[in-house]
Parts: structure tokens; sequence; C-alpha cells
């Protein structure tokens, strides 16, 4: 207990010298406003869905959608993202749960051995595309602290919107602004935070500076300094390579442009430097080595918007963006095998992912007596350059052909619009057309030839519908096509190794059809006055043709042929529910997803089941208020099954797959404590324990085994001046 002790008193320490500042400001604290008796109670299901096209609440999307706002986030206190999002039904992290080490996974698609599903799940910071792939490292890096938001847009119809190949579906993540922490009547806040987490001795320091100017423009500027330890499973084993150090900052700036108009700049970034880091990020794979790694991301966006509420034919969006994904390798243990082909990875090396990125659209109104119509068209270009560098132990430069360099050049437009009859009817017609090219790098060469540009097209129509018999009962549903392009790793890369492949220069673009359909209940003034409850089940059916997949068996036998290939048909079917509901003293979420994969493939592998789909799983979240002292309580749990495949359904690694796991169940309990008045108002104590029972597992798409029972703590206190 000492040191759980000392760690306290120090986190203590720190908050309360932010509350040193505030004594010294001399500010006085207003009552936070109370957004439920402004709008009403406000389940999950009654979150509003920006990305969706016209704005509109989770359960009236004919689509499954899930939005996670800051509040649920905070009580998380997370370290990582994927800690967000593990409850979403459906959505999954792949890899491990170290920072580097992290992909997303929906309804079965995503991987860390595939290498393009970073454009099978299109993920978007601000509206901004980011992508990443590179080999035994996850696709996002990032702080959760940097958000407020977070919507998981689940299925391919996210498509028409956001961009073809979304197979999986859109992760939207939405940066915090100057209005989050400035309240009413005041111009100014500062904020300090500090968490601690016991397993792993993790912390994160959390400044935030929000200043109003006039009545025309707000900054936000924000810190985090995050740190800890390696982590250790539920059998007291140390996770090797899960210690971490990050900072990561926002600053953003909106100002008012005319009556309605809104300019917005912001950049961010987060930047990990650490020596010895275990090279295989997805996976306890320890005979890699270690290497010294210095991961940066940065986003910077310029974006305006006007709703022109006089005039129904405008409501324009359009901004502009550069993104930048680094990762500097040096000093691998394996450097001495440092040689061109595969084994490039532990050479020392520079790889990165830049791109630049224009959105435009506009929303066009009209309406009548009992309907309305909202058409929505507009175009995305983006320019995507990769980096990839590599060094002999002389210090020569060495052509990589594994992960090779390259462009992508996309640029799509679409329309899409909403007709609503009578507030029940609801029809969405959309489609979405997509040019790309690829360029090979400079010394990307095909047996010493060079390799030429590819070039390809793709559409993406859907149609959906949503209709409200009353205000109790919904049906919904849709049919989505989408195409996805091979990536340049899938196209231009080749290896020479123990084994060698060559480009795949006849890849064919994926496609996919999606079938949904399902069904909503709400309740109102149920079990006491005011409570509100919502269901929402989801059916879906999603057959894909030409999934592109690495070759194998990765031998001496795979000489000379591709190494990547179309595989004919794959299946993934299932259903997805959502249930939530919120009264005076109790609130309750639930969630289950049930999907099933396989390969349709004529030959030896058809009809078995795809190693990228999770097991079934339910999670659900109970919990109490105490609203007369600003106290909420509750117990979290994930009971999830076997695999499907019951040849992988084991504790211990089968062979060298990674693609093994048993059942099991993991409970957290949670307290919030967030004081609207008197002395303590403006503190904020976030306080739980996540694994309780401290279990030890494997979820079946990470690669290593989870945390065992952690206890966190949060505490942040808060001033506004005028």
């Amino acid at each position: 207990m000492g040191l759980v002790a000392r760690n306290v008193a120090v986190l203590l320490g720190g908050a309360a010298l932010s509350a040193v500042v505030v004594q010294m400001a001399g500010a006085q604290e207003e009552t936070r406003t109370n957004a439920e008796d402004k709008q009403g109670r406000v389940t999950m299901l009654q979150r509003l869905v920006f990305g969706a096209g016209v704005e509109k609440v989770a359960i009236d999307t004919p689509q499954s959608v899930t939005v996670i706002e800051q509040e649920e986030i905070d009580r998380l206190q997370p370290q990582t993202i994927g800690e967000v999002i593990r409850a979403v039904p459906g959505v999954n992290v792949t890899g491990s749960d170290r920072v580097l080490g992290q992909s997303f996974n929906i309804r079965g698609i995503g991987a860390p051995e595939n290498s393009g599903d970073g454009g099978r799940i299109i993920v978007n910071v601000d509206g901004v595309q980011k992508f990443y792939e590179q080999y035994r490292l996850g696709s996002f890096f990032s702080d959760p602290e940097l958000y407020k938001r977070v919507e998981v847009l689940r299925g391919p119809a996210s498509s028409t919107l956001y961009g073809s190949g979304a197979l999986g579906g859109v992760i939207n993540f939405e940066t915090k602004d100057a209005s989050d922490y400035i309240r009413d009547g005041d111009n100014g806040a500062f904020r300090m935070k500090s968490s601690w987490s016991s397993n792993g001795n993790g912390w994160l320091f959390s400044p935030v500076l929000a200043q109003r100017f006039g009545g025309d423009a707000e900054l936000l500027v924000t810190g985090n300094y995050r740190f800890a330890d390696p982590y250790e499973d539920g059998a007291g084993n140390e996770i090797v390579g899960s210690n971490f150090e990050a900072w990561s900052g926002l600053v953003k700036g909106t100002f008012n442009v005319g009556d309605e108009g809104k300019l917005r700049a912001s950049y961010q970034r987060w930047d990990s430097d650490l020596a010895d880091q275990q090279l295989s990020q997805t996976s306890t794979a320890t005979f890699f080595g270690l290497i010294d790694r210095h991961v940066i991301d940065q986003t910077a966006i310029l974006s305006y918007e006007n709703p022109f509420t006089d005039n129904d034919m405008l409501d324009v969006k359009v901004s502009a963006s550069y993104s930048d994904t680094s990762n500097s390798q040096r000093d691998a243990d394996l450097r001495s095998s440092c040689s061109p082909g595969s084994f490039s990875i532990v050479c020392d090396s520079d790889y990165a992912y830049q791109t630049w990125q224009l959105n435009a659209q506009n929303t066009m109104e009209w309406t009548g007596a009992n309907w309305q119509n909202y058409l929505t068209y507009g175009s995305q270009s983006t320019y995507q350059r990769r980096v990839a560098d590599a060094f002999l132990n002389d210090g020569t430069l060495l052509p990589v052909t594994f992960h090779p360099e390259g462009t992508d050049l996309k640029t799509g437009v679409f329309v899409q619009n909403e007709f609503i009859w009578d507030d029940r009817l609801t029809l969405i017609p959309g489609i979405r057309l997509d040019w790309h090219r690829l360029t090979p790098g400079t010394g990307v060469t095909d047996r010493g030839n060079p390799m030429s540009d590819s070039d390809d097209t793709a559409i993406s129509p859907k149609i959906a519908a949503h209709y409200k018999f009353n205000d109790t009962f919904a049906v919904f549903g849709s049919i989505a096509h989408t195409e996805r392009f091979p990536t340049i790793d899938e196209v231009f890369s080749t290896a020479s190794s123990s084994a060698t492949f060559l480009p795949s220069l006849d890849l064919r673009k994926e496609r996919s059809d999606n079938f949904e359909g399902g069904f909503a209940v709400s309740g109102y003034d149920m079990v006491q006055p005011g409570d509100a409850g919502q269901i929402k089940v989801t059916g879906f059916y999603n057959d894909v043709t030409d999934l592109i997949a690495l070759d194998s068996p990765f031998t001496a036998g795979f000489n000379d042929r591709a190494g990547f290939v179309n595989i004919a048909s794959a299946q993934i079917y299932g259903f997805e529910v959502e249930s939530a509901y919120d009264a005076d003293y109790f609130f309750a979420n639930v969630a289950y997803s049930y999907v099933v994969g396989k390969n349709k493939t004529p030959g030896a592998d058809y009809d078995k089941y795809l190693t990228s789909i999770a097991p079934h799983e339910l999670a659900f979240t109970v919990g109490g208020k105490v609203p007369q002292h600003d106290l909420q309580f509750g117990w979290r749990s994930r009971i999830v099954a076997n695999p499907q495949d019951p040849a992988l359904r084991s504790d211990t690694a089968i062979g060298t797959s990674t693609r093994y796991a048993k059942a099991f169940d993991v409970h957290d309990v949670f307290l919030s404590w967030t004081p609207q008045e008197g002395q303590f108002s403006g503190w904020e104590v976030q306080a739980g324990v996540d694994n309780l029972f401290d279990e030890d597992f494997k979820e079946f798409l990470n690669n290593d085994r989870a945390m065992g029972r952690t206890f966190k703590i949060s505490l942040s206190k808060q001033i506004g001046w005028q």
C-alpha cells in the first residue's frame, strides 16, 4: 500500500496545485448548466449523430450507429483509444493493448496482419482521414484526452459520404472546443487534470486553457503528458514492451465570420520517443527484439462552415487539411540482419504517410406542408505520399521493396438525398463515384523493371429507409454497395528472404454488397415520470467479392508468386442489439453483437470461419445516481463467447497462430463525483477498478493477454473568469 498511498498523495498534490491557482485568481465559479433541464433526458440511443447526413438522433438512423460522449469517456479514464470503443457492439481492437499496437475491427473487417484494413475502415479526426500501415505496428496513434466525442457508423452504407471501400464502417473522432470549457457568463477557463492507473503505474497530467475574445473568437490550448511502465496480465505476467511515454496537445481557434459563418483552425500533435521498444507492437513475439522508435502524428485543419439560414439553397462546409504520421526506427537488436527485402524492417529506417485533403459540400433544403427534403452533394480529394527510407549498416540508402514508397491520389464526388414525409417516412438514396491512381516510388521495381501507375474507378450507391409507425415503434432497412481500391502495399510490395514474393499488379478491387434491416422501440414514463428507454435491433448480411489477402503459405514454395491475391467470395452476417434506459436514480446500457464470417470460395477452405471475426459478445453497464450529492456509480461487464471455430478455443498458442482464445467475462466498477455547487464546485473525481476480479484472458483479435486488475483515479479542477 506504500506505493499506492504515495501515488495518490502526488495525484492529490498535482490537483491541489490548480486549486492554489484558483484562489490566486480569485475567480468565482458559476453553476454548470444542466443540459437535461434544457433538452430533456438523453439516453445513448437519443444522442445526436452528425456523421450520417442530416443531423438526427441515433435511434432514428437507418443503420447501426453508436455515439460516445464526453461524460462516458471521462468515466472510462482510458489510457488508449481502444478502451473508448471496446464496448460498442460489433467493434473490437486488434493487435494488442499497447499504445503503438492498436488497430480497429468492425463486424469482422480488420486484423493486424492485413495491410489494407486501414482502407476498409475509414478513421476521421475532425473530418480528416487518418491512415497508416506498417509491419507489426498499429494504425492509429493518438490520446483519448484530445477528444470529446466518438461516432462509430457500422457497415458499408457510410461509403457514400466518406469514401469508397468502407466495408467495415467509419469511426469519427471529434476534438474538444474552447466552448466546452467556458461556462455561461464567463470568458475564460483553466482546467488541470491528473490521473493515475495502478497497473503499470501509469500517469496523465493534462492542463487546458480556454479563452473567449469578445463575441467573435475563441481559443483552446491543451497539453497532455502520459507515461506508464509495462503492465501485467491477470496472471501477474509482465507484458514486455507495453511501457510508453507520450506527449500530445491541441491548439484550436474558432472565429465568427459575418452573421453565421464560422472559421476554425486547429493543430494537434502526438509524440512518443522511446528507446528499447519491442519491434513487434502487435504481439508478444519477442524474437524480433528491441528497437528505438520515435512516432509522431500531427494534423492541421482549416475549415469554414455557414448554414445561411436565410437561404435554403446554401449550407456550406469546406475544409483543407494536412496529416502526417511518421515513424523513425533506429538500433534494432536484429540490425546486423539488415538487408534488402522483408528484412529491411530491422534496418534503421524512416516511414511516414503524408496526406493533403480538400473537402467541400453543400446541403439544399426544400419544405412543404408535411414534408422536407435535404439534398447534400460535395467532393473529397486526397493526395497521400508514403515515405519509406531504410539504411544499410554503413549508412547507404537501401531501396525499400517491402512496404515501399509511392503515392495515392483520390478524388470522389457524391450526392445524397434525404426525403422526410409527415415525420414518419425517411428515404435516403445516395451515390458516390471515386477515382484513384497509385504511383510507385523511385526504385520500386518488378524484378528490376520499372512498374507502371495503377488507376481505377469505384462506385458506391445505396438506398435506406426508416419508417416510424408512432413515437414507440419504427422499422428501417438499407441496401449498399461499395468498392475498395488496393493500397500501395498490396500492389507494389515485394520481398525476398526465406520466401520471395512479387508485386501484385493484377489485383482486382474489392466489392461488397450489404443488406441491413431492423426495428427500434422507444418508451417514456415507463417506470417513473420522465424516464426513457430504447432498444434498437439491426440484422445485416455482407457479401464480399475479391477480398484482398496475403497469399499463403509463406514458405519457400511461395517464391515467384504475387504477394497478395483476391479471395473470390466471403460472407459476413449477424445482428446487433443496443438498448438504453435512463431515470432519475438509475441508468443502464446493453449491447450485444452476433457476427459470423465464412470463406465461400470453392476449394479446400470453403465454408471455413474467417479468423478476423470476433466471438459473440454481451456488454452492459448498470448504474445509479445520487443527484443531491452529484454522484454516479456503476458496474460494467463484457461477457465474450468462445471463438466460432472450435479448433481455436484454447488458452495457449496453437502452433505459430495468434488466433486463439477462450470465453471470458470481465467486470469493472466506477464512481463519478462532479459537484455543481458549494466549496467543491469545479472539482471532478473519477474513480474505478478495471478487471475487478483480475481475470486472466486473451482477446481473440489481440495477440497478447489482456491487462489485469487496474485501479484508476482522476482528479480535475476548473476555474473560470469573466
